[in-house]
């Protein structure tokens, strides 16, 4: 399906439906179900989720954890406020990063961020990202890993609609997976957000299982489509990985009958990526599979996920498995119902 203009995945919001906080505990979230085939909408809890699946269906889950990547600091040669999101590590030790201050920073300013990291700022990429180089005042241990020093520096990089990206006093463990285990993502799986140990009690006693595979989230997960059309928006690429033992237990899980229910659409991307010939198979490295209407779906039968911005390539691939004209009615629904929207918000299931 070509040339659907990118106002169709557009809508409005009004500002209290955007989630601040987390509900508490966790499962407690609203859950609204989505059904593809009878084309309606319900309204359940998201402590319900395994009385909506049954045995043979298996979870699939995105075990990357986000890392503390939001920089804030003060140039040395100015006093100047200086922000940074730490994008990776570079093979001669440097960190690729996306800044913001006021002015021009020249190569070779310091910034200084934390409790005594030192940041040289090294080179301007032709992306607009600083390539810099960090340091500490005081070293006592030698020196430290890039993640210990994100740990002991950085700060929960939540999205600029949670309180303009400022990190509160639980958000190290709330915007975090309970299940998360591979350091990576500088933004959560927020589907997964929902789950906690409660529910993953009452699946296994409903005999439904759980897989893992990872995809570290990156910045281009911020960006609206910013093209008249959505086909033209060209999608960010983003590292994942699917182990061959997974495949092949997803795959043994559909010769029986069950669904494979991807949490989140990190998970939806990696295994769309992994059953591109048609049966899933292991995958390692980046993928920028952009889904939407048109694709055929072969790496899932259902889906749990949050609900997305507009103009969102997230969007546009939850209707891409609904489609379209469902999930703007569900959307509407969400608004007059008073959901919660986007990263602490509530989530949907579509079935």
């Amino acid at each position: 399906m070509a040339g659907l203009p990118t106002s169709a995945f557009d809508y409005e919001l009004p500002d209290e439906l955007i989630a601040q906080e987390p509900v508490e505990p966790r499962e407690s979230s609203r859950l609204m179900v989505v059904d593809r085939r009878r084309g309606t909408i319900a309204h359940h809890h998201f402590f319900d989720l395994p009385e909506l699946l049954e045995a043979p269906d298996i979870l699939v889950r995105n075990d990357s954890k986000v890392i503390p990547a939001r920089l804030l600091g003060q140039r040395l040669a100015t006093g100047g406020r200086w922000e940074g999101l730490f994008l990776r590590e570079l093979e001669d030790g440097t960190w690729e990063v996306l800044a913001s201050t006021r002015g021009r920073p020249a190569p070779g300013e310091q910034v200084i961020v934390g409790r005594g990291l030192v940041l040289i700022l090294e080179r301007r990429q032709e992306n607009g990202h600083w390539v810099v180089r960090p340091h500490l005042q005081e070293a006592p241990g030698g020196s430290r890993t890039t993640l210990a020093l994100l740990e002991e520096h950085g700060q929960v990089p939540l999205p600029p609609y949670i309180r303009k990206g400022r990190e509160g006093p639980g958000d190290r463990v709330r915007y975090q997976t309970v299940y998360a285990q591979r350091p990576g993502s500088i933004a959560a799986p927020t589907a997964g957000l929902h789950f906690g140990a409660s529910v993953f009690r009452r699946l296994e006693q409903r005999g439904i299982h759980w897989a893992d595979l990872t995809l570290h989230v990156g910045v281009g997960t911020f960006r609206p489509i910013e093209t008249d059309a959505i086909e033209d928006h060209i999608m960010h690429s983003e590292w994942a990985e699917l182990r061959a033992e997974t495949a092949a237990l997803l795959n043994h899980h559909r010769t029986r009958g069950g669904r494979i229910v991807a949490v989140g659409t990190t998970s939806a991307r990696t295994l769309e990526t992994a059953a591109a010939s048609g049966t899933i198979q292991p995958f390692s490295g980046f993928t920028n599979l952009y889904l939407r209407p048109g694709h055929v779906f072969q790496g899932l039968d259902a889906l749990i996920t949050n609900f997305h911005l507009p103009r969102s390539s997230l969007l546009v691939l939850v209707s891409a498995l609904a489609g379209t004209e469902l999930i703007r009615a569900a959307y509407a629904e969400a608004i007059s119902q008073r959901y919660r929207f986007y990263s602490y918000g509530d989530a949907m299931l579509i079935i």
